[in-house]
C-alpha cells in the first residue's frame, strides 16, 4: 500500500484538546506519523491540505441503514457512499430493520452485504428482545461471537421491567453495552410534538418534556440493581440532566448521547406543519437546546449522532400527525456540528470528541485519535467553506432532510478509510 503524506493542515486533536499546523503520515492503514517536519519515505503521495482541517473521521452510532426490507430507502451502498461524502468513517448500524436484527444469521447476512457495499467501515448493533418486541430477550452471547458492538431495541422501549432487568443482567455478566431510548413509552404514544404553547397552538399531540425524565429515571434505577453497561441513544431535555449527572456522581457505567438535530433545531422549526422536521423525540424548546449544548460542552452529554433515519416521501408527504419521524443525516452531520463551533458554543477539540473520540471508546473500536498506531480514518474538510443545501444532491437514497435549502458551513474536502480515499478529489 502507497504512503500518504497529508501536509500543510490543522491537525483537530480531540485527547490532547488542541489544533495545531503540521502534517501527518498514513502508512499501512495506520497513522505512522505526526508532526510539524515529516521525513519522507520514497514513493509517498504527498496531498496538500491547503491548511484546512483534519481530524478523526467521526464514528456514528445509531445509523439506520434499510437492509433487509426496505432497500429502496437506503441500502448499504448509498448510506456508504453517504457517509463518506459526509466524513463519517464508521457508521454503527441499528437492528430496527424489516424483520429487526434478532440472530446471528440475520447479523452475518447484514455483516456480509455491508463488507461488500460500503466504502467505510460498518460495524452492527443487535436488538435487545426477539423482534423488538419486549417479551424474550436474544441471544446476546451468540450475537456477540457474531459481531455485535451493543443491543438496543431503539425507540422501542421494553416496557416490562421484568424482561428488561433480565437482559441487563445476562448483558452485565457478558460485558455487553445496552443501548436505550429513555422515553416513559404510554405518555409518548403517538406524540407528534414537544407539549407547550407552540404545540397547542398548531393542534399537534404533544409530549412532556417529563416523559424522557421519568424514562431515564427507571433505566438508572435499573443499572442500580443490575450493574449493567448502558448508554442513552438520545438525551433531548433540560429536565433529564439533573438525573444523568447524579447517575454519574454515583459511579454508575452510564453514557448518554444526543443527535445532532437536537442540538441545533428547535420546536419552532416545525413552522407550518413541515414534516421533515418531524423527529423522534420530537424537536424541544430553545431553551432544552441550549441546556444541551451546555452539557456536551461540559462533557455530561458524551456522544454527538445523526440518528440517521430514511423515510421516502410517501411516508413524509402526509399531515404532520401520520408523517413518519426521522431524519437523513449523514451527509449533513459535519455542516450542522459546525453551526455549533461558529456561534461559539463549542471548540473542534468538543465537537470531535463526542462525534470521533468517545463514541470509538464507549464501543472499544480503535480509532477516533490521532494517536500513532491508531487506524487512518480521517476527514479533511473546510470549516468555512458556505454552500446551499440541496436535498436533491444528497447521495442517500432517501432525501428527508431538514437542512433544505439552509445555509450552511463546512464542506468534507476528503475522508480517508484505513489510510486510502473513499471520498474527494484532492
Amino acid at each position: 500500500m502507497t504512503a500518504t503524506l497529508i501536509r500543510n493542515v490543522h491537525l483537530i486533536d480531540p485527547v490532547a484538546s488542541s489544533v495545531e499546523h503540521g502534517s501527518i503520515l498514513l502508512e499501512n492503514g495506520k497513522i505512522a506519523a505526526i508532526g510539524a517536519e515529516i521525513a519522507l519515505p520514497e514513493g509517498v503521495r504527498v496531498i496538500d491540505g491547503r491548511g484546512k482541517h483534519l481530524a478523526p473521521g467521526i464514528v456514528d452510532i445509531g445509523v439506520k441503514v434499510c437492509e433487509p426490507g426496505e432497500r429502496h430507502k437506503e441500502s448499504f451502498r448509498s448510506a456508504g457512499l453517504a457517509a463518506a461524502a459526509g466524513g463519517v468513517t464508521t457508521i454503527v448500524t441499528r437492528p430496527d430493520t424489516s424483520p429487526a436484527i434478532d440472530s446471528p444469521e440475520t447479523l452475518e447476512f447484514v455483516t456480509r452485504r455491508a463488507k461488500e457495499a460500503a466504502p467505510v467501515n460498518v460495524i452492527p448493533m443487535a436488538a435487545l428482545t426477539k423482534g423488538r418486541e419486549g417479551r424474550e430477550m436474544t441471544e446476546i452471547g451468540f450475537l456477540l461471537d457474531a459481531g455485535a458492538v451493543a443491543f438496543t431495541d431503539c425507540t422501542r422501549v421494553v416496557q416490562n421491567t421484568k424482561v428488561f432487568s433480565r437482559a441487563l443482567t445476562y448483558a452485565k455478566s457478558l460485558g455487553a453495552l445496552v443501548i436505550a431510548h429513555p422515553q416513559e413509552p404510554i405518555l409518548s404514544q403517538g406524540a407528534a410534538a414537544t407539549s407547550g404553547k407552540f404545540a397547542s397552538l398548531r393542534g399537534l399531540p404533544a409530549v412532556s418534556p417529563m416523559a424522557e425524565r421519568m424514562g431515564l429515571d427507571r433505566d438508572i434505577a435499573m443499572l442500580e440493581m443490575t450493574g449493567a453497561k448502558y448508554h442513552a441513544d438520545q438525551i433531548t431535555t433540560a429536565r433529564a440532566l439533573p438525573a444523568l449527572e447524579r447517575a454519574k456522581r454515583n459511579g454508575l457505567d452510564i453514557t448518554a448521547g444526543t443527535s445532532i438535530h437536537h442540538l441545533t433545531l428547535n420546536e419552532l422549526d416545525v413552522a407550518d406543519y413541515r414534516t421533515f422536521f418531524k423527529l423522534t423525540p420530537p424537536l424541544r424548546s430553545e431553551d432544552d437546546r441550549l441546556a444541551l449544548v451546555d452539557a456536551l460542552r461540559h462533557g455530561l452529554i458524551d456522544i454527538v449522532c445523526s440518528m440517521h433515519t430514511p423515510q421516502d416521501e410517501e411516508s413524509k408527504r402526509l399531515p404532520f400527525e401520520e408523517a413518519a419521524s426521522g431524519a437523513v443525516g449523514l451527509e449533513t452531520f459535519l455542516p450542522a456540528a459546525m453551526r455549533l463551533y461558529h456561534s461559539g458554543d463549542l471548540t473542534l477539540p468538543q465537537l470531535f470528541r463526542a462525534m470521533s473520540l468517545n463514541p470509538a471508546k464507549r464501543l472499544n473500536l480503535p480509532g477516533g485519535t490521532l494517536d500513532i498506531g491508531a487506524p487512518a480514518d480521517l476527514v479533511l474538510f473546510d470549516a468555512d467553506a458556505p454552500f446551499v443545501m440541496d436535498r436533491a444532491k444528497l447521495r442517500s437514497k432517501s432525501k428527508n432532510t431538514p437542512f433544505d435549502g439552509a445555509r450552511m458551513q463546512g464542506k468534507v474536502l476528503a475522508t480517508f478509510v484505513a489510510g486510502t480515499q473513499v471520498f474527494g478529489d484532492i
